[in-house]
């Protein structure tokens, strides 16, 4: 009996042999992950009688939600974590302004093919696009690797998807993962490990394929991973992350439930309030008129999406009932988008730009929602009080549907749009 990625990338961090779906392993951390919740996981620390991080180079701190500071409690908090970026002489801290924590570890090639990453975010499955096992945990468990270098794991059963045929127009990585949700649930994927193949996930991009890996934690997913490739391959060619083996399932890996999915005739999804799994094709909701529009996030924040964006807009105008915002998930994307010119048409249509981060995805700042209004948004959680107040509404879909939606005013097919 053959082995998945799960189990292989874990017994390879446990020192074992070889490990099996269900038992219990302590691994080393290669790389551990934190935001603005930092001055938690610093005071967990301190509870575990922690003085000094056990390997400073593994460990990775970027400021992303609050920024820049919406309150003085939050300027507070970060500023505590930069004297213990110091004390601490970690050098992996990426301050205001850099972009979210999933896309920062992206272009800085932080994450390699064969890590296994922990991070205090839900979302760190993103990181299953380069091939590593990475997955969300708690504050205490954060502090525990930065004293310790290690953390326990119950190995994960692994869900198999096979995604085939050729998507159309204007329909993308987050109608996949809309409709792969709707299938299988909210809870669908809980505590299990979702491996990735097929032509239609060959066909995607680096940053389709964060997109995809990033929303199965949407499903309740341990982790989310896409075989190493020839792309993936291409984009880390920098000899020093060589030491990291590519890692690949054995053809007779046993795995819980195996999907098959063909995307030939995939049209664009909508997540309807308020669950991600009530996913129906956007040509099913109708008239549903939107008081905002959110194009950003570790979801669909980066330069892919903005181009999309930019293409459909075109020459037209934001409806005048509707607020776009846009967030690039980086600095890096923010800058290459106006190299590219998107986000000067979609500031000229009477786009938003907002700096890189978080805040308007969560309800924190710059784009808190007022009670009974209708947000679409492309990221990646639509639940009652997410994007501000319990009463509004938030739909999610693609960049392609939002931006199609900007310009009528109503929740709309990008396929109708352009013609």
């Amino acid at each position: 009996m053959g082995f998945t990625l799960a189990e292989k990338l874990l017994a390879h961090a446990a020192s074992e042999s070889n490990v099996y779906a269900g038992e219990y392993v302590t691994a080393s951390i290669d790389l551990a992950v934190s935001h603005d919740n930092s001055a938690l996981v610093i005071d967990r620390f301190h509870e575990l009688g922690g003085n000094k991080v056990r390997t400073p180079e593994k460990i990775v701190i970027i400021l992303d939600h609050r920024t820049p500071a919406n309150t003085i409690m939050s300027a507070n908090l970060q500023k505590r974590v930069r004297h213990f970026i110091i004390d601490q002489n970690i050098p992996l801290f990426f301050d205001v302004g850099e972009g979210i924590c999933h896309q920062v570890l992206f272009e800085k090639r932080l994450i390699a093919p064969g890590m296994v990453v922990v991070g205090s975010d839900s979302h760190m499955t993103t990181h299953g696009a380069v091939s590593a096992f990475a997955t969300g945990v708690g504050a205490i468990d954060l502090a525990a690797i930065w004293k310790e270098g290690t953390l326990w794991f119950k190995v994960p059963q692994t869900l198999k998807f096979i995604v085939q045929g050729t998507l159309s127009s204007f329909v993308t990585a987050k109608d996949i993962s809309l409709s792969i949700i709707g299938k299988i649930g909210a809870a669908g994927a809980s505590y299990r490990s979702c491996e990735f193949y097929g032509t239609a996930i060959k066909d995607l991009s680096l940053a389709s394929r964060l997109c995809l890996c990033n929303m199965m934690m949407e499903a309740g997913a341990k982790n989310a991973i896409i075989p190493s490739d020839e792309n993936l391959r291409f984009w880390f060619n920098d000899a020093k992350k060589s030491r990291y083996d590519v890692v690949y399932a054995d053809a007779d890996a046993m795995y819980e439930k195996e999907y098959i999915i063909d995307v030939a005739e995939l049209v664009p999804q909508i997540a309807c309030p308020h669950s991600v799994d009530n996913v129906k094709p956007v040509s099913a909701v109708h008239d549903v008129a939107i008081d905002q529009i959110l194009i950003g996030s570790c979801t669909n924040g980066r330069l892919e999406d903005f181009a999309i964006a930019a293409e459909i807009i075109g020459s037209r105008k934001v409806c005048n009932t509707v607020r776009l915002l846009l967030v690039p998930a980086s600095r890096t994307v923010l800058l290459n988008a106006v190299k590219k010119g998107y986000l000067q048409r979609l500031i000229k249509a009477g786009g938003i730009l907002l700096p890189p981060g978080c805040g308007p995805c969560l309800g924190l700042h710059q784009g808190v929602v007022a009670d009974n209004e209708i947000v679409l948004s492309t990221s990646n959680r639509n639940f009652q009080g997410r994007m501000g107040a319990a009463s509004a509404q938030i739909y999610l879909s693609s960049p392609a549907v939002a931006a199609a939606s900007a310009v009528t005013g109503v929740i709309s097919d990008p396929r109708e749009v352009v013609r």
